[in-house]
């Protein structure tokens, strides 16, 4: 009894964390401003499937693709077990479904396998990262915490897929023992090759299987919570975020709708001037400026790097990183919301999105080409939020590089980006 009664405990104070965490991150994202991503409901779940569960993206790179999908779904489809965990723990049971019978070897066959593809799959990504030292990889902004980050995933993967597979071993050599309660149930294609390296003793066999239990259910339940503060999110998130995705033509900019109410009355009087708020501000200053499915994106982003490796800003040795554009709005959003939590709303901390975390440079290296957009695996768009930065840069500041003064300048005296006048425009025919 008071080994159900820990298990509960821990059980509830895990989901609880989780709840309140995730209810945090749900909050800040919510800040950001309304837009509506609920129309053609059909295609946004054919791009959900395809790209989010299917990881149609990812394939463009077949053999990486094939093992994260081993990693990804071996260790989402091995967790299934932890229903017979939580009522095992709960009541005081032993592997309580293997009353199944062919169906649960079934399962544990089939379990076994993909652990042991999650442990290649994860060997292989330390190897890539740490060894092989891949250069997206290997960014400056990845530096410390991000590195770390993903490097204790993949440890805590492999950790937990070695204590199922050694627990499931014990219970094995239990089984063959005859010990009470170790009834014959499943089957253990790759533990049955653990058994011989286990002690004969049926205690300490008995020791090392409920380590084993209670180091998966433990860790599975840390590795819920740590989630929320990991860029692995995306295990969760990819799925909102594929299915809202933006489903316009890639390159097909949206125009302001205020700037395009004073157009249309600029060229029609007879219609009715826009409603004008004193506060409204065009483009984007700070994180609370951006739609909320920019700050979902910002959440969802899996810091692969893809998008980085591809930007010919980037591959030119010019400061833009789409990724580090992901990352701080995600450090400036997640800074916010400890404000509210702090005050009770937002305080003015003398920081913003432009300037603080991303600089102009950045900003005026991107060529607006959609690489980047065309290459995440999760269907991010940090273009979006870096035409926000530049429009409340020139809109509002009247801040540009001198060649975009020009090039206004041009347009507004030439009706054309070239300094030519209009009445020379063909004179390249007679050169």
């Amino acid at each position: 009894m008071i080994s159900q009664f820990v298990f509960g405990l821990l059980l509830i104070i895990a989901l609880c964390l989780f709840y309140k965490n995730s209810k945090a991150i749900v909050r800040n994202i919510l800040l950001g401003k309304k837009i509506n991503r609920t129309d053609n409901v059909s295609l946004r779940l054919k791009t959900m499937l395809l790209v989010a569960f299917g990881q149609k993206k990812m394939f463009k790179r077949p053999i990486v693709a094939l093992l994260h999908l081993v990693v990804y779904v071996g260790f989402c489809i091995i967790n299934i077990e932890m229903v017979e965990i939580v009522i095992d723990g709960l009541f005081g049971t032993h592997r309580i479904l293997s009353s199944l019978d062919g169906f649960y070897d079934f399962l544990i066959f089939t379990f076994e396998v993909l652990a042991f593809l999650v442990i290649v799959g994860c060997l292989v990504f330390l190897v890539r990262r740490n060894l092989l030292k891949i250069a997206r990889l290997n960014k400056k902004e990845l530096d410390n915490w991000p590195k770390t980050d993903a490097n204790l995933i993949l440890i805590a993967e492999i950790l937990l897929m070695t204590a199922f597979l050694f627990m499931n071993a014990a219970d094995y050599k239990l089984q063959l023992l005859g010990v009470q309660n170790y009834h014959i149930a499943g089957a253990f294609p790759i533990s049955k090759y653990l058994v011989s390296i286990l002690p004969n003793s049926a205690e300490n066999l008995m020791l090392i299987e409920r380590f084993c239990w209670w180091f998966h259910i433990i860790g599975v339940l840390a590795f819920l919570n740590y989630l929320t503060i990991s860029k692995h999110l995306h295990i969760i998130l990819a799925f909102p975020n594929t299915f809202f995705t933006n489903l316009s033509k890639q390159g097909q900019f949206k125009n302001l709708a205020a700037v395009t109410q004073e157009v249309k009355v600029m060229f029609d009087p007879s219609l009715p001037p826009h409603a004008t708020d004193e506060s409204m501000k065009f483009g984007v200053k700070d994180v609370q400026d951006l739609t909320w499915k920019n700050l979902l994106d910002s959440y969802t982003c899996t810091e692969c790097g893809r998008c980085t490796a591809v930007c010919p800003a980037n591959i030119t040795g010019k400061l833009l990183s789409p990724r580090k554009i992901m990352m701080d709005t995600r450090d400036r959003i997640s800074e916010v919301g400890k404000n509210i939590d702090k005050n009770g709303s937002f305080i003015d901390d003398e920081k913003s999105l432009l300037d603080y975390y991303i600089t102009r440079e950045e900003i005026w290296a991107c060529t607006t080409c959609n690489a980047c957009v065309e290459e995440c695996p999760v269907n991010i768009n940090p273009l979006e939020i870096i035409i926000g930065l530049r429009q409340y840069s020139i809109m509002e500041e009247s801040k540009a590089p001198a060649t975009i003064n020009s090039m206004f300048t041009n347009l507004e005296n030439n009706g054309a980006p070239w300094k030519y006048s209009q009445s020379d425009r063909a004179n390249w025919k007679n050169t």
